[in-house]
């Protein structure tokens, strides 16, 4: 994080004058700070704030983050739709400084040459795929003759495509009479391209070059990785896997982009008491804190968000994932690789050999990953971890029916927190919907929340969005350990009786979570009815 000076007084004489005289004349009538752009530092700004298709659409610069805040250079305080914008985008507050209009031109042009918009095919990649034989697929696909460079080309702007689209997941699925490729945006899946079927194989092809797979094998499955460089500054990893279907080889491609996970607490979706329980938690010297939900709820991101607050110099924090998503500084961070015999029960052991303080598992899968993780919170190391249950309260009878006795689970989880992550409207296009008192009581509304008449709001879809969203957010219900929670455990209790005493104890679920956040105006009632499997 950079620390810069705004004030509101003469620049430095080198300047030029007459833009800066308007410059602080500017900053004076508004009473923005002003701020001289030409000795800002590019290398300085976090990366995390640089979304280089906003600069380019509004012209204006973020160049640093201050007290939870994004400090946005603009040309002139009427930059009332840029600020929104980044604050939507960024999920921070954003605070405006005056800058020379032509020197921030200058400042933003150097910026986007630097970052080029395109991703770099290294040499060896090309120099293997022309030694490709590919004469047999050719015939095949009747493209006979037909030259590789525009599939190299083609893949080359998908995969540029939804990097900008904000996508996770790249679908190369191929059938009979069509091809389609699809990405997923904020958990929904969209056909952006229908290429020729007759380029299946060697799109598969040049994607298994790309990741190092074997050409030959086309009858098994394969896993791999790309690890591509965006623009100067920035290396994208994608997760490949292949699969044999009926008319040729499906691949699928993860982008994980450790620079596009923002890892603030304040915009997870917390509710003030939900954030405040889990900062308690984290804060505990001991224990375990568990964070359940399917395959793409949000939890790593969750988890990384507590491990970053805790990430200090007097803590030993190690974490085993499969695979390594996002790499923060200052984490001894290790890749499963059960092949080789790496599991996450062995590399467990193996941390408590090294003087942790904080532990990370990325799932608990079986028995002996579960004991050695309680072994490890009852004996002075927090535990972070995952499981995949539908609520919170299913967690705690998950890991009974694992084998862990029930005394171990009362006397070393401190916490449990289910969620799902939810489409955020956009702000630009939704409009509010009319649905009956009758149906908004029927949906788990209360009397009292309905009482101040909120509005609710429906998605519409326009240039800034998909189909009305934009961006997800997530809803949460957390379940600490109480003693009444303690007891029904030990009693044997079930899921249900455990939900039952956590809501009399003032739990949240996450159908409750999702309608608080309609209220707010965040979402519609359609999706949280979607995330919460209602109607």
């Amino acid at each position: 994080m950079s620390d810069f000076s705004f004030n509101q007084t003469t620049p430095p004489q080198n300047a030029h004058s007459e833009p800066h005289d308007t410059n602080q004349f500017s900053s004076q009538f508004f009473g923005t700070p002003s701020f001289d752009i030409s000795f800002l530092d590019i290398a300085s700004i976090p990366e995390s704030i640089i979304n280089l298709k906003l600069i380019e659409k509004h012209r204006v610069l973020p160049v640093s983050i201050r007290d939870n805040k994004v400090v946005i250079a603009v040309p002139s305080a009427d930059s009332d739709s840029a600020l929104e914008e980044f604050q939507f985008n960024l999920g921070l507050h954003a605070e405006p400084i005056i800058a020379d209009g032509e020197a921030l031109e200058l400042v933003i042009n150097h910026l986007m040459e630097e970052d080029l918009d395109q991703l770099e095919i290294t040499d060896e990649d090309q120099e293997r795929l022309a030694h490709i034989d590919t004469v047999e697929e050719k015939k095949e696909d009747d493209a006979s003759g037909a030259d590789d460079a525009p599939i190299v080309v083609f893949l080359n702007k998908i995969m540029t495509e939804a990097i900008r689209k904000g996508a996770s997941d790249l679908h190369f699925e191929p059938y009979e009479d069509h091809y389609r490729i699809r990405f997923r945006i904020d958990g929904m899946l969209h056909t952006v391209n229908s290429p020729p079927v007759s380029l299946s194989a060697r799109l598969a092809a040049r994607i298994k070059v790309m990741s190092r797979l074997d050409l030959a094998e086309r009858r098994l499955p394969q896993d791999g990785r790309i690890k591509l460089k965006v623009g100067k500054k920035n290396m994208i990893d994608f997760r490949v896997s292949t699969l044999p279907t009926l008319h040729g080889e499906k691949v699928v491609m993860r982008i994980l982009d450790s620079s596009a996970a923002k890892l603030n607490v304040d915009i997870l979706g917390f509710s003030e008491a939900q954030k405040a329980l889990y900062l308690e938690n984290l804060n505990r010297p001991q224990g375990m804190i568990l964070v359940t939900g399917p395959t793409g709820s949000g939890k790593t991101v969750s988890l990384y968000t507590g491990l970053n607050i805790l990430n200090t110099e007097e803590r030993n924090i190690s974490t085993a994932e499969d695979p390594v998503e996002i790499n923060l500084p200052g984490i001894n961070q290790v890749q499963i690789h059960p092949k080789a015999g790496l599991s996450f029960a062995s590399a467990l052991r193996a941390f408590l050999r090294q003087d942790p303080d904080i532990v990370m598992v990325g799932e608990i899968r079986d028995l002996e990953t579960a004991e050695i993780a309680v072994k490890a919170a009852q004996t002075g190391h927090l535990v972070l971890s995952t499981l995949h249950t539908n609520s919170a309260a299913e967690t705690l009878t998950r890991m009974l029916n694992m084998g862990v006795p029930a005394y171990n689970i009362a006397s070393s989880v401190n916490l449990i927190m289910a969620q799902r992550l939810c489409r955020k409207l956009c702000p630009k296009c939704r409009v509010p919907e009319h649905i009956p008192h009758e149906e908004l009581l029927k949906e788990g509304f209360s009397p009292a929340q309905l009482s101040t008449r909120p509005t609710i709001y429906k998605p519409v879809g326009c240039d800034s969005c998909t189909d009305g969203y934009r961006g997800r957010i997530g809803l949460y219900e957390m379940l600490p350990m109480s003693k009444a929670i303690a007891d029904l455990i030990m009693g044997g209790g079930s899921s249900l009786e455990l939900e039952a005493q956590a809501a009399h104890e003032g739990m949240v679920n996450l159908r409750h979570s999702g309608l608080e956040k309609v209220l707010a105006g965040v979402t519609s009632l359609a999706e949280v009815n979607r995330v919460t499997n209602q109607k």
